[in-house]
């Protein structure tokens, strides 16, 4: 009777096996085949015949030794240690500000902060790139008035600009997970702490930040993922300033590039193979490093 039931309740679970398989599993092993193979074209790829050949592991092989596409991951790693912590703080700090406020304030506030997320990310990469613009946008004469000439196109202010598009944008996501990790806790906590005489600072950080840790390991998480994948902002921004943005910006730029313009679409399939063993590997290694400090 019990594996009766074990097998009814495991049947409800196949049409997730179902999209699993042939959404993540195939493709995946799709790549992996793809990537073991190379394309050879005669006459100079001028209308001759191709031909397909095993090639084993000489693409992974090209891969890690492409200093371009190798680059592209260190550059991209280096801005999300600094864009994705702090998001993180201005998500955690808006969602104790939530918390503290009524449940009917907190519900319209909470609102307004998820408008941006609603907006498509393309949307929202158009939006900000002509709030930049130095000829449509209104930040560059905001700055006249108080004699500041900035250049958010200029090398040394894109990836500040594309951190705070992606911070505009993505915080009022983790928030809300904040936020509902912070509902969860026991407000007699709060109420034994005042009673003890603390205030509300130290609630928040003695209470209430220990006990969202894994809701921001969580979003830690989802936001390192999403950033080595980053593709539409500099995509974007690359037809504004193409100087400044090249196309092997990011990572999946790259890769982009390599199978929709160079048509190799062999060696791009190696180099996302890898891109996911990176994701893979800075997913696994932060969760162990938050886990280990949360023991």
């Amino acid at each position: 009777m019990m594996r009766t039931q074990a097998w009814k309740g495991a049947a409800f679970t196949v049409p997730f096996q179902l999209g699993f398989l042939f959404l993540y599993v195939v493709p995946i092993g799709y790549a992996v085949h793809q990537s073991l193979f190379t394309e050879h074209q005669s006459g100079l790829g001028l209308g001759g015949d191709s031909t397909t050949e095993f090639s084993g592991l000489d693409n992974y092989t090209k891969g890690f030794g492409d200093s371009a596409f190798t680059g592209s991951i260190g550059r991209v790693f280096l801005f999300a240690c600094v864009q994705i912590p702090v998001m993180l703080v201005c998500a955690l700090v808006l969602a104790l500000l939530l918390d503290a406020l009524t449940a009917r304030l907190a519900n319209r506030f909470r609102i307004a902060l998820l408008v941006p997320y609603m907006i498509p990310g393309v949307v929202a990469a158009i939006v900000w790139i002509n709030l930049y613009s130095p000829d449509v946008g209104p930040l560059t004469p905001f700055g006249h008035l108080f004699g500041l000439t900035w250049d958010f196109f200029a090398p040394s202010m894109v990836w500040p600009s594309i951190g705070n598009l992606l911070t505009w944008h993505g915080i009022g996501y983790n928030m809300v997970i904040v936020y509902a990790a912070l509902q969860g806790v026991d407000r007699a906590l709060f109420d034994a702490a005042r009673v003890d005489g603390a205030s509300e600072l130290r609630i928040a950080l003695s209470i209430k930040i220990p006990q969202v840790r894994g809701a921001l390991v969580l979003t830690g998480m989802l936001s390192i993922i999403g950033m080595l994948q980053i593709f539409n902002e500099p995509m974007l921004f690359r037809h504004v300033t193409p100087q400044t943005v090249s196309d092997g910006f990011t990572p999946i730029m790259i890769i982009f590039n390599q199978a929709f313009n160079a048509n190799n679409y062999h060696y791009a399939a190696a180099l996302s193979v890898i891109l996911a063993a990176v994701l893979g590997l800075a997913s696994f290694l932060f969760y162990r490093l938050t886990t280990r400090e949360a023991d």
